[in-house]
């Protein structure tokens, strides 16, 4: 079979960039198909340093650094692909992969990371975040993200089957596009960051400095319970997050990946405050046997074990089911909410087990991932074709 792999943009190595690795590697006869592509020579490793095909927008003005500017045009540049020669398209998406010119004769799976944010659920805060929630701007950027929806939900009907990357997506999907997804857990590679049973004193928190991401939130959490914790990551929000801050919060910045390992495997517990559609960063803390205290919602609530019946000083560690609990949810995105929490970690901070929280992570690896996608699309070729 024929095989194009539909991915939305190359610049970086992130996370829907994980699953692409993974799919290029199972089959890596496949050719690439993009909305552009500027992946410096040395980073294209984890895509066999295979060629790709831009679309037009490759080479529009500023497009290096402003080809989210062209969301508009995303569409047409991904329908010009001429696909015609191919068996088999997987689209890997979170915006509009997926909407590539197909045939009938043609079986596309998707790989959905989720249906285009700033087009369904989280519209208003992108428009926001961009200063564009009024004024003529507000009414022309409405208008535009009105006909990317329903071009989004169109091309969502041409989609043979859907994989996605956690139950909470796969209900959006449902509410979205009205369709059915198999879920299979992105690949996690757990094996790069070891297990340490000997833990700091300080918590930790990583991530990009973006508003929905909450980071002002751990922050003011523990400028109030004077706590030490370690903040990692930048973005255009640092200073703000930073102005925030009192002494017993340390801000490290950008970090490389060693650095970041070390971190997790020592810090007492990862504070994690976002609604994240997955969230590798806690699977990751995981491995390294470091307990999660976490915002209860999203796809944390499916990599995470929790302890039951959050009672202060109860010293009761039982997760309501057969494995050890991994972590403890608080259920509003509030400074006392996450403050409670962390007491509630303090008080039977002792009895968490950091090999059976790695046990926990392991459900997520790599091998895993390769062996259940390679199962689902034999499944799905053979009933097409």
């Amino acid at each position: 079979m024929k095989t194009a792999i539909i991915h939305e943009w190359l610049v970086n190595y992130a996370g829907s960039e994980r699953v692409l690795e993974q799919i290029v590697k199972l089959y890596p006869e496949a050719d690439i198909f993009t909305v552009c592509d500027f992946l410096p020579e040395e980073e294209r490793g984890f895509i066999l340093n295979k060629k790709t095909t831009p679309s037009f927008i490759q080479k529009l003005p500023f497009a290096k650094n402003k080809y989210r500017s062209y969301l508009p045009l995303m569409p047409s540049a991904l329908r010009q692909f001429d696909l015609s020669g191919y068996d088999v398209i997987i689209s890997n998406s979170h915006s509009v992969a997926k909407g590539v010119r197909k045939t009938h004769s043609q079986l596309q799976v998707c790989y959905c990371h989720t249906p285009m944010r700033y087009a369904w659920d989280l519209r208003e805060q992108y428009l926001k975040e961009s200063r564009l929630n009024y004024g003529i701007k507000g009414m022309i950027a409405n208008y535009i993200l009105d006909e990317l929806r329903d071009w989004d939900n169109k091309t969502a009907q041409q989609v043979d089957h859907f994989v996605t990357n956690s139950h909470y997506i796969k209900d959006r999907i449902r509410r979205a596009y009205a369709k059915r997804a198999e879920v299979i857990y992105p690949p996690v590679d757990v094996n790069s960051f070891p297990l340490n049973e000997n833990k700091d004193k300080y918590f930790l928190t990583a991530s990009r400095m973006v508003p929905y991401k909450k980071m002002d939130l751990i922050v003011e959490a523990f400028k109030l319970n004077g706590l030490p914790l370690v903040v990692i990551g930048d973005g255009p929000d640092l200073e703000k997050v930073k102005g925030k801050a009192e002494k017993n919060v340390e801000f490290l910045g950008f970090q490389k990946d060693s650095a970041l390992r070390e971190h997790l495997q020592k810090a007492r517990a990862f504070i994690f405050a976002a609604e994240e559609d997955f969230g590798i960063l806690p699977v990751e803390a995981q491995a390294c046997g470091t307990p999660v205290i976490a915002f209860g919602s999203g796809g944390v609530t499916e990599t995470v074990i929790p302890l039951a019946g959050l009672e202060e000083g109860t010293g009761n560690l039982s997760s309501g089911s057969d494995a050890a609990p991994t972590g403890i949810f608080y259920d509003e995105q509030t400074i006392s909410s996450l403050n409670k929490a962390v007491r509630i970690f303090q008080s039977v901070e002792g009895k968490f087990d950091p090999a059976a929280i790695r046990k926990n992570a392991e459900r997520f690896g790599v091998e895993r991932f390769r062996t259940e996608f390679r199962e689902f699309m034999e499944e799905k070729i053979e009933d097409f074709f």
